[in-house]
Formats: C-alpha cells, structure tokens, sequence
C-alpha cells in the first residue's frame, strides 16, 4: 500500500464537473484501500483491486492526487470475490472484503516488509509465516456510533459511512463477535423506542467468552420507562447493558446482577478478567496465537527474568510468568495495573510483578522497576509507539526483545533506533492479521544482542 491525503495535501477539496471517463491500471492500494491509477495525474478511486483495469470517471481534485469513481471494471483482479457484507463499499468498518484474504495478507506483509526497509532501514533475517484465523464474526470489541435520525424516523447503531461522517444504515455486522453482529438491528429498534433515543451516542461493545456487555454513552439521565425497556432487552438477548453518564469512571452495570467478562489463553492456563471499556485485543482466537508467538520468540527458561513494557491487564505478563523466573510489567494506566494483580492472583501467579509508570516520556533511571538485571524485554505500545523507551531497553541489554506493534511505522522506526546502533539485529517479523478485511495489521519482530 501506499500513502496518500497527507500533509500538505490535506486542503480543500474542488469538484471536477462532467469529467470524461478515462480507463487506466491500478497500481496499488492506499492507506484507505483505495486504487492508484496513473493515468496523467494519480487518481485514487475506492473499489478496486491491484492489477485490475478499470473505467473511472475523476470527481474531485486535490494538490497531490484526484478522486475518481469507479464506472467499470474492464478487467478484473484473479484475487477479486464477492464481500459477503451487503453493506460493503457503503459501511466504513471494512475495506477490503473484495480482496481474497490470502492476498489480504500478502499485501500486508509487504506494507510490513516496505516500512521496515523505507522508514527503519532494517529488513529481518527471517519472514515469519502469518499468524492468521477467523475472518467472520473475530471482533469482540467496537465503539459503535448511534443517532436518532429524524427524516427516517428512526436510530441507526453501527460504524460510520466510508469517508463520511454518518453513521451507516446497516441491519447486521459480519465481523462483530456473536451475538452482538446479529444483534444490529434489534439494537437499533430498541434505541427507536427510547424516550432518550436522541441523547444516546454511541454503544461500546465487549464480548467474552463468558457474557457479553454493552456500554450505553447517554447524555442525560435515563427515564425509568427506558430503564424498563433496557432491562427486558438484556433478558430476551442474553446480554448485560452498563450506563455511562459521564467518563469512563462512571460506567456502571444497569442491573445488579453478576457479569464475568472475561478470555482464556489456554496454552498457558490462563484467565483474565477485563471490564467494558478496558483496551483488549479485539480479535481473541489470534491474540491467543499471538501470545504463544511471543513467548515462544523469547525462549525463556527458570533464570529468565522479563521486563514487559505496556502490560495493559497482564496479557502477556501473565503467560509469560509461567515460563519464565520472574516478570515486571508497567504501564501507564493505574486503573489497567490493579487489574493486572488482580487477574494474577486469580491465576495463583506469583512471580509477577506490576507497577505503574509513564512510559511515553524516558524514564527516572532510579525507578523501582528499574533495578536489577533483565535477560528479556516485551515491548507492545499503542499506535504512537516506544520511541521514551528505546535507549532505555538498549541500556538494559536483554538478550532479546520481542517488539508487538499495531502500526508499522512506529516498529520500523524503533526497531531502526534499535538496531541502529549495532547493539541488536532484527532476526524475524511478521504480520499478524488482527483485523480481517481492514488494512489495519499487527505486527511482531524480535531481536537478538549482537555479542
């Protein structure tokens, strides 16, 4: 894939009216799953595949590049098929279903491959093979927007419209986790039916492997008759509504029944509890691949002695701990922290340790969690990356670092920054297909200290 809409690019908008059609070749894909055709000026045009020949009719200009739309598709891609979503092209949650998965992940691996080579100057010694399962029904985790529309006399409840900001009239989702993808519509008459409808704008969904909940974002107190409603709803779905008012500390279940949210890693015998609106993998049948990998990359015995940076609940802390001799993980989020001991000790896991620290700025070198040696380091930041802690981790001098990234241009810079100084070589990377049919793609590498 390739970039486009940035930077200096990024201006207004002109309409190009009665355009003549044009045919020409798609190069590649954006960012966004859009084409590239070179004809003259790029243009950029949504629904089409690499390879394919197509007629295209431009609408748009801007400074860099011009927006087409498709009008004919001359000569199709062998890796086109049929979206099973009928709401495709429309819905913004998913831009490649007309794209083979298999080819989904070549393209994603050579986005992965290009960024290591162009932003890092790093390239891996080895390619692994990618981590990839489910592509229905994988997402256990969505923000999803809800509006009362008034012309249609009635709420909508799913993602935004491609490049627009609406929200999409659909009635189910292939790629949310059961039940909620079916559950769409139901969702959408019950808001109808609330007296609230229009001061509800979105619903956060957590599916577990034990309940599933539903956060309700409402901008005013609920009226009992609505409660009501929510109430026969959870029954009649199997499902556990919590209100939000306010934050995300006011978030609180409708009813005072029990709800376990909670996943299972089974290669290593554990479970950890999560609430609604707390940051876990959305796909579960891949993180559980993806925690294996890592722990397998790391090749820890009973001396190894692991640092694991961003630790979020214990996701990888935990699994860790029963490979290896002791494991400290930080993270930023005091809240995320107490959970983690509260999930370790529910597994009877006492060789991990938590600790809470601001790791998007270089850390106090005297830090507790600083202290003594360690043979290993698990780095899995958030988009922005690890940037504060690389001459940290450098300065530690594990024997290997196992990086976990879901943006490949922060893990080629730090993995350039890493490597960079001739400390450490990049011995294998890979995609991880976390999200199915988005051109979104998780990634792992790990590196070796050169002795």
């Amino acid at each position: 894939m390739v970039s486009g809409g940035i930077g200096s690019d990024r201006v207004s908008r002109f309409k190009i009216e009665n355009a003549a059609p044009e045919e020409g070749t798609v190069a590649a894909l954006t960012h966004d799953a859009e084409g590239v055709v070179k004809a003259g000026k790029a243009c950029f045009v949504p629904g089409v595949l690499p390879g394919e020949r197509i007629r295209f009719r431009r609408v748009r200009k801007r400074r860099q590049h011009d927006e087409g739309i498709l009008e004919e598709i001359i000569e199709a891609s062998p890796e086109r098929v049929t979206p099973r979503c009928s709401h495709f092209g429309v819905c913004g949650g998913c831009a490649l279903q007309h794209l083979d998965a298999a080819a989904q992940l070549s393209i994603k691996q050579r986005e992965l491959r290009d960024s290591l080579f162009r932003l890092g100057s790093v390239s891996p010694h080895e390619w692994l093979a990618p981590l990839d399962g489910p592509i229905w029904a994988y997402r256990r985790r969505a923000r999803l927007s809800a509006r009362y529309v008034r012309k249609k006399g009635r709420s909508l409840v799913g993602f935004r419209e491609r490049n627009k900001p609406y929200v999409a009239d659909v009635r189910r989702c292939e790629v949310l986790a059961a039940p909620v993808g079916e559950l769409i519509e139901p969702l959408a008459e019950l808001l109808t039916s609330l007296e609230a409808r229009e001061l509800i704008p979105q619903l956060e969904v957590a599916v577990s492997e034990r309940d599933t909940g539903i956060v309700i974002r409402h901008l005013e107190p609920l009226p009992g008759t609505d409660l009501a409603r929510l109430r026969a709803f959870e029954l009649r779905h199997g499902i556990h509504f919590f209100l939000q008012p306010g934050g995300p500390d006011s978030i609180h279940p409708l009813c005072a029944a029990p709800v376990t949210l909670q996943y299972e890693l089974p290669d290593f015998a554990v479970a950890l509890d999560f609430l609604p609106s707390d940051f876990v993998q959305i796909n579960g049948a891949i993180n559980r691949r993806l925690t294996s990998r890592a722990v397998e990359l790391l090749q820890l015995d009973a001396n190894s002695r692991v640092l694991d940076l961003f630790c979020g609940l214990g996701n990888f802390t935990l699994p860790i701990a029963r490979r290896a001799g002791a494991v400290v993980g930080v993270e930023g989020d005091a809240a995320l922290i107490e959970r983690a001991r509260a999930n370790a000790r529910s597994n009877a896991i006492q060789n991990a340790h938590f600790c809470v620290a601001d790791l998007a700025v270089p850390p106090d070198p005297r830090a507790a969690w600083l202290t003594g040696l360690y043979t290993h380091v698990l780095l899995d930041p958030p988009r922005v990356g690890a940037a504060a802690m690389i001459d940290t981790v450098v300065s530690l001098a594990p024997r290997r670092i196992v990086y976990v990234s879901c943006h490949a241009g922060s893990l080629a810079r730090d993995l350039g920054a890493l490597c960079g100084a001739g400390k450490y070589r990049l011995l294998a990377a890979g995609v991880v297909d976390m999200f199915p049919h988005t051109t979104h793609a998780e990634s792992i590498a790990v590196l070796e200290r050169q002795i």
